[in-house]
């Protein structure tokens, strides 16, 4: 369920998703407003669960996860245990970035971080011995040419 959010909020989340380690002064300067609104703005926004949290982002390639693969998964099996399996698996390997479940063709899609081709296959490997998949597609990206953790802050409907 999404929360009304006004034209002050949306500042302060763009400034915030684009560096949240700015201070409080600096926020507050460049959304125009003073101090104490925008305080008790975003522990608003954060009660709400709007924010989430704050981390660091790294570069992928500077701490050697060269390769990025993005892994096409069908399955024959759709029951609950299998469901749970597949879950617990991809929760425990630190490699999964991302993961989806899909409307379509491909029931599962995710994207992967290694430092090679051979730590994508020892994950590969690890994967199917804890799970049984029908199908799976792997596809290595040339090249990101596109990646953002900011969502787009839309206005609201008038």
């Amino acid at each position: 369920m999404s929360i009304a959010l006004d034209p002050l909020d949306r500042k302060i989340l763009d400034v915030l998703q684009r560096d949240s380690s700015r201070s409080l002064d600096d926020i507050a300067r460049e959304v125009g407003a003073s101090k104490t609104p925008v305080w008790n703005r975003i522990r608003k926004l954060k009660d709400a669960g709007v924010i989430r949290g704050e981390v660091a982002l790294l570069d992928p390639e500077k701490i050697g996860l060269d390769a990025c693969f993005f892994v096409l998964i069908r399955t024959s099996q759709h029951d609950k245990d299998w469901l749970e399996r597949f879950l617990g698996a991809i929760r425990r390997r630190p490699e999964v970035l991302e993961a989806h479940r899909l409307a379509g063709d491909i029931d599962y899609i995710l994207k992967v971080r290694v430092p090679n081709p051979k730590a994508y296959d020892d994950f590969y490997r690890a994967l199917i011995s804890e799970v049984s998949i029908f199908n799976v597609t792997s596809t290595l990206s040339m090249e990101e040419m596109k990646s953002t953790t900011a969502l787009p802050l839309p206005a609201d409907a008038e």
